[in-house]
């Protein structure tokens, strides 16, 4: 008999249903407000930690972002959707909360992730075994990562943590690999303009000869200055160049031999994998555990990538250290992972799993191996960073604090100044 035919017949499966979820808005600071091609991360992040509990009294954890805001109440919400369904029917749960009718409206793919987690935490620990275990078991027991460089703002409290200038990026980046053992780069770009930026990304090219580089202005050039870019860096020992330009018809034009073009921001569904794979214009995909709608959304996903020969790496949307553990399920259980992964995790000050942050060791991050997604919540630190969000309140992620005013087009042409050195003052920068 199985566990579903338990519950029904009255077994020991029948308190294995969902009863409540709870949601907790947290706001844990960064090292300094990372800059980036839309706006900024004003300082920290804010996340909304999301609690599923079952009638056994098991709770499973999930994550969410917000664009500097809380999710609480849409989560919240969803508790009919969620009351007396058992957590091993994921495929119905993702109907009920994304089917992709409702979607049009309602689009809750983000938050669908958020409860895919919790409900693989709490299948894994109903039965006593990691999450990739469920997802077919791990074929690493570590996964790698890339120092992931940011242009930042000097820290408000402290004057200190600027990054604009090449020899700031390159000190920033030496400081990383020192500290946790990093061979490979990523800079976040369309901040500044192309040529200034890449100036910057040569710098480190020239720091680092034995390391390998990527560079991500958020799809914020055009096509045009896309191919300048490529053409500029071609000499660089290049993972990829990821999204350059918007759209999967502008990564075509821009698409060049030798350099593989990557992206998050435009196949981050199986529709446009499907058009991606019959008209190629992007070569790695990059997997997100949030934008995707699960890890198991994921894992399909890259099972389809390594049947047409498409190289993969985990995207990292901003994470906690439970978003941070189901990239590390993910990575550990696909063979076709080609690149290290993304992570802010290394420009956090703090996290709010027990235990404190997770630990590099030459430039990885060990798998966890404890029941479902292997940490628990500090309720110390949540109760802590919960009150500095009723303190703070959210930001506006697609504003830039210290350019009051501004947006970017798309293709953008208004870039910041990078002789420019103010700090911004904003009460919700802490």
């Amino acid at each position: 008999m199985s566990f579903l035919d338990e519950a029904a017949a009255g077994g020991p499966m029948r308190d294995f249903t969902i009863v409540d979820v709870r949601a907790t808005t947290v706001s844990v600071p960064l090292e300094a407000p990372l800059r980036h091609a839309v706006g900024a991360h004003w300082g920290r992040f804010v996340r909304t930690v999301v609690e599923v509990e079952t009638a056994d009294g098991l709770v499973g954890l999930g994550e969410l972002g917000g664009g500097g805001e809380s999710a609480e109440a849409t989560i919240r919400g969803l508790l009919p959707h969620l009351q007396g369904r058992s957590p091993f029917r994921l495929e119905e749960l993702r109907f009920a909360i994304c089917n992709p009718t409702a979607s049009l409206y309602n689009n809750r793919t983000q938050v669908h992730a958020a409860l895919e987690f919790a409900c693989l935490d709490l299948i894994g620990k109903r039965l006593g075994v990691p999450v990739h275990d469920l997802l077919g078991g791990r074929v690493r027991d570590r996964v790698g990562f890339a120092s992931y460089l940011f242009y930042r703002y000097a820290d408000a409290a402290t004057g200190e943590g600027e990054v604009r200038t090449p020899d700031q990026l390159v000190a920033q980046a030496r400081a990383l690999k020192e500290k946790h053992g990093f061979t490979s780069h990523k800079l976040k770009g369309g901040v500044f303009g192309p040529d200034y930026e890449i100036d910057c990304y040569l710098a480190l090219a020239e720091a680092f000869p034995g390391d390998s580089f990527r560079y991500d202005p958020n799809g914020a050039l055009s096509v045009i200055e896309s191919i300048r870019v490529a053409d500029r860096i071609r000499e660089v020992r290049n993972d990829f160049l990821e999204d350059p330009t918007w759209g999967l018809e502008g990564m075509r034009q821009v698409r060049r031999p030798g350099l593989l073009l990557a992206t998050n921001q435009v196949v981050v569904d199986f529709e446009q994998l499907a058009s991606n794979v019959l008209n190629r214009a992007v070569d790695v995909i990059l997997l997100d555990t949030t934008f995707w709608g699960g890890i198991r959304p994921c894992v399909k996903a890259a099972g389809v990538c390594e049947t047409f020969q498409l190289p993969i790496a985990v995207h990292s949307s901003g994470e906690l250290g439970i978003q941070l553990a189901t990239m590390l399920h993910l990575g550990a259980v696909l063979p076709n992972l080609t690149y290290t992964a993304d992570a802010h995790y290394h420009q956090l000050r703090d996290d709010i799993v027990v235990g404190g942050p997770m630990t590099y060791a030459d430039g990885t991050i060990a798998v966890p191996d404890g029941p479902g997604l292997g940490v628990e919540l500090d309720r110390d630190k949540v109760a802590e960073y919960a009150e500095e969000y009723r303190r703070l309140g959210g930001y506006p992620y697609d504003r830039d604090p210290g350019r009051p005013g501004w947006f970017p087009l798309v293709p953008n042409s208004r870039w910041a100044d990078p002789h420019a050195t103010a700090t911004p003052q904003d009460p919700r920068l802490g």
